[in-house]
Order: structure tokens, then C-alpha cells, then sequence
């Protein structure tokens, strides 16, 4: 899970950068970058931390220029060192930067071609970095001292063809402009904006649509599954399909976790998503138990409130906020291993006493992903008084990985995997608890205006958009990507 943005601008674009990135900082926050061009030059700063503490004055000072990409990320495995720390970077051909949310699914064997036929040197493990040589080789082979949008968007045709996965992307091509496209599933969200200034139009484009309207952009539209739109220096739009677009099928999870509540992806509101969640979890406790006994509806901040706000309204409970979050320790669910968000959970929310003593609460969040978290949570209220404990999820049970650039890759770590309702009950200290359905999560989040044709919901279905998961590569995604692997890289670095 990670956040990316690129402007083309008529001023310098150095502090618009910085905005969006903390808009997007949602997405990421174990490091930052921004790149920017001025006159064929390229000025660079990143680091590991939040955008707040990446960047100080003298590097916004050194950010030149009227056209930038910049990304933030959350932490993966084998991603410890500086050198991971995106947008990345090659010299040829004409000097090529690139942000990437998402994930390559055949990442590997594209590793081993870069080396052996394209002669490509590769710095990190990053399928990042993998992405940025194969656009460069396929850019590489038109040889000519000037590129033409229809020779970036060929390059980009061969991108489609030889890359599989979750991908969405901008690149700054130097002394061109700044190219972004989106994988042909369209999992990853990427939205173009556009700004009429006084010296002329403006582009922007970015994860979600509430960096563009925080600067004032107009939005415009999504990026289409399988479309590269290109921005050149002098502010002219291109745009091509560049691969058949399978279909558009937008990762679910956005919608329940990732993305903020003023964000409108793929014509789709996350807030209003968010409120038909709660709703339909309502209609299905009331089914499954009318004679339930909850006193009040208390939401874990910040992304469940919506929903829980909903289903009390629903179920004619009493809403109240339970818990005061601490705003200065960031998501848990994107911290880098199990140890830290474990510690992070009590120093990120405390329990106000006078909302759960002697009454039967029922909790709200948005998922439930390996059960730690709930189950700290839980205990807080049981030590702030509650008499009884009730869990809901906004989600269905996360019972699968997700490898499509969202941080939950071994099926061992989920506390659903080969478990029922009650044994997770029973696991994250519950008196009962109850998911949302796949099917009302599907209906809550699509309306009649969103054109899609599905969503991707891997991680609860087991059902992968693009065809090509093995059970072997499974395996081996958890051994590189699970929470032994991580902390067995933090060793090595060390």
C-alpha cells in the first residue's frame, strides 16, 4: 500500500508535492520521496519517516522545478535500506523516475530477463525498481534523442505485455513530462486532475481524489484499466489504451480501510461505502440476533466511525466515542511487524472509563487482519468496566493473502484462516462477534453509477482478478513477505 502523485505544473511544484503526499500519507508512512526536474536536471529528496520529517526546508528549497512525482510507502519485507525509499531512479535513457503502488506478481522471473537478456543492473529487490528497467529497456529501444507520447505510449504497450499484477504508476521522463497508467484490473486507484492558472492548464495525478481537490485541482476522471495518460512539459495531455482493459476491478479493500472518507474512486464514495457498510451489518445483526442486549455502539477510530455511526442509528443503540486515539502514532495495521504494532496499540488508544463501565458495548471496526489488535482492544474495554464485549466487523473474515500490494501476504498470520466465527470469537476475546457478508460488502460499496464489473477481494474470497496465483507462489510469497521474513531482514541490516 503505498501513495503516488505527479504534477505538471506552471510554478514550481516543490510544496504541492509535499501537500499531497500528507493527504496520502494514510497510505504510507515509513518513508517519502520526491523527485522534480528543471531545465534537464533532476533534483531529488527521500528518507525513511513521515513526509513531516523527511523533507526540511533546505531539500524543499533544492526541489526545482514545474513538473515532480513524489510516493509514499508503507514497509515490506526486504525494503529496510535507503536505498528502497521511492520515487526510484535510471540514467538512460533520458533519465527515468518512477513511484508504483501495488505489487508485480511475476516480479521474479522479470528479475532474472532484466539481468540476462535486457543487461540491466537492479540496485534493490524492489518490483518497484523491476517496473522502472522493464519501462526503460521497452523505452530504451526507440534510440532517438527526442521522444514522441506515441513512442512512450508503445514502450508502455510492451510494459502491459510483460508485467503482471497490481500496478499503478506515475514517471517523470526528464525534459518530457510526466506519464501515468494503471494495470489493466485497474486493483490500484490512480485519478486525474486538471487547474487552470493564470499562465495555463495544469495537470495532476494522484492515489485518491482528495490530494487533487485539497489543491484545488479539478477532477477529471480514473485512470482507465489498461490506459497511460502522458503530460508533456508544455502542459498537452495524451492519452491511449495501451492493453485491453480485462475489466475494472477495483480492490474492496480500499473502500473499507485504505483510502480516506473524502475520497471518490472509480465514481464510488468511500464515505458513502462506508455508511451502506454499516447498514447492511446492522440489518444482519438484527436478523441473526434480535434479542441482543447492546447498551451502546462504540467505534475503534478512526476508520470505523462511519459505519458504527450508521449501525447504531439503525439498530436505535446509543453512539459514543470510547476511545481517545492519540494523533500522533500512526495506523497500526501498516506498522513494520507484529512486536510494534502490538506496543503500539496501547499507546495509541485509552479507554474512557465512563462510556463502558457495567454495559454490554458492541465495538465497530473495519476488518479484523491477524487479531492482535482486537483482541488489545478488547481487553482495554474489559479493564475500563464493560460487562460484556461484542465485536463487529465492517468486513468479511480476511481469510486469504493479499498480493496485490497490501501488507497481509502469509495466510498464517490471519486469525480467520481455517478458523470459524466463534473459534475467532474465542481467539481476540469476544462474547460473540459478527462479519459483515461478501455479498452486502460488494452491494455497500457498488451503485448503480460506479461502471465496474467487479471488485477484487482476494483476501476474503481467495478469488485473485489476474489468473496467474499458484499455490506455489503462495508459499513462497510468505517466506519472503511474512512477519519472520521481515524481522529476519531487520537482522541482516543490523
Amino acid at each position: 500500500m503505498c501513495g503516488i502523485v505527479g504534477i505538471v505544473g506552471r510554478t514550481p511544484v516543490n510544496q504541492q508535492l509535499y501537500d499531497a503526499l500528507t493527504v496520502l500519507q494514510h497510505r504510507g508512512q515509513d518513508s517519502a520521496g520526491i523527485m522534480t526536474a528543471d531545465g534537464g536536471e533532476l533534483f531529488t529528496a527521500k528518507g525513511h519517516g513521515l513526509v513531516r520529517d523527511v523533507f526540511r526546508q533546505r531539500d524543499m528549497d533544492a526541489l526545482r522545478g514545474n513538473v515532480g512525482i513524489g510516493h509514499v510507502r508503507y514497509p515490506t519485507a526486504g525494503s529496510n535500506s535507503a536505498s528502497e525509499v521511492q520515487p526510484f531512479y535510471v540514467n538512460a535513457p533520458y533519465g527515468i523516475c518512477l513511484a508504483h503502488n501495488g505489487n508485480l506478481t511475476n516480479a521474479g522471473e522479470l528479475t532474472a530477463v532484466l539481468t540476462r537478456e535486457d543487461r540491466r543492473h537492479l540496485n534493490t529487490r524492489s518490483d518497484s525498481e523491476v517496473l522502472l528497467n522493464v519501462f526503460a529497456s521497452e523505452l530504451q529501444r526507440v534510440g532517438t534523442l527526442r521522444v514522441t507520447p506515441a513512442d512512450i505510449f508503445a514502450a508502455t504497450t510492451a510494459v502491459y505485455r510483460r508485467c503482471r499484477g497490481a500496478f499503478a504508476v506515475v514517471a517523470m521522463i526528464i525534459g518530457h513530462g510526466i506519464l501515468g497508467f494503471r494495470d489493466p484490473h485497474g486493483i490500484r486507484p490512480l485519478v486525474l486532475g486538471q487547474r487552470r492558472s493564470a499562465r495555463g492548464m495544469e495537470y495532476m495525478l494522484a492515489s485518491e481524489s482528495v490530494a487533487l481537490t485539497m489543491l484545488s485541482f479539478d477532477v477529471v476522471r480514473d485512470v482507465a484499466p489498461g490506459e497511460a495518460i502522458f503530460i508533456d512539459e508544455l502542459g498537452r495531455l495524451h492519452s491511449q489504451q495501451c492493453a485491453a482493459a480485462s475489466s475494472l476491478t477495483p480492490c474492496i479493500f480500499e473502500y473499507v480501510y485504505l483510502a480516506r472518507p473524502d475520497s471518490i474512486i472509480d465514481n464510488i464514495s468511500v464515505y458513502r461505502a462506508r455508511m451502506r457498510m454499516g447498514e447492511r451489518l446492522a440489518e444482519k445483526l438484527k436478523r441473526e440476533r434480535p434479542d441482543h442486549d447492546i447498551d451502546v455502539v462504540i467505534p475503534i477510530p478512526d476508520t470505523s466511525r462511519t459505519c458504527a455511526l450508521q449501525m447504531a442509528q439503525k439498530l436505535g443503540i446509543k453512539y459514543r466515542e470510547g476511545f481517545n486515539k492519540n494523533r500522533y502514532i500512526g495506523r497500526t495495521f501498516i506498522m513494520p511487524g507484529q512486536e510494534q504494532r502490538m506496543q503500539t496499540v496501547r499507546r495509541k488508544l485509552n479507554a474512557i472509563d465512563l462510556e463502558f463501565r457495567d454495559k454490554n458495548v458492541l465495538l465497530v471496526d473495519d476488518s479484523i487482519v491477524r487479531g492482535t489488535t482486537s483482541a488489545q482492544i478488547i481487553q482495554l474495554a474489559r479493564d475500563a468496566g464493560a460487562r460484556k464485549v461484542y465485536f463487529a466487523s465492517a468486513a468479511p473474515p480476511v481469510r486469504y493473502p493479499n498480493v496485490y500490494g497490501i501488507d497481509m501476504p502469509a495466510a498464517s498470520e490471519l486469525v480467520a484462516a481455517g478458523r470459524d466465527v466463534e473459534e475467532v470469537a474465542r481467539q481476540i476475546g469476544a462474547d460473540w462477534l459478527i462479519y459483515q457478508d461478501l455479498e452486502d460488502l460488494v452491494l455497500a460499496c457498488k451503485h448503480d453509477s460506479a461502471h465496474l464489473d467487479d471488485f477484487d477481494t482476494s483476501c476474503f474470497s481467495g478469488n485473485y482478478v489476474t489468473g496467474d496465483i499458484t499455490p506455489e507462489y503462495l508459499v513462497r510469497l510468505e517466506m519472503e513477505r511474512s512477519d519472520g521474513a521481515r524481522a529476519r531482514a531487520l537482522r541482516a541490516v543490523r
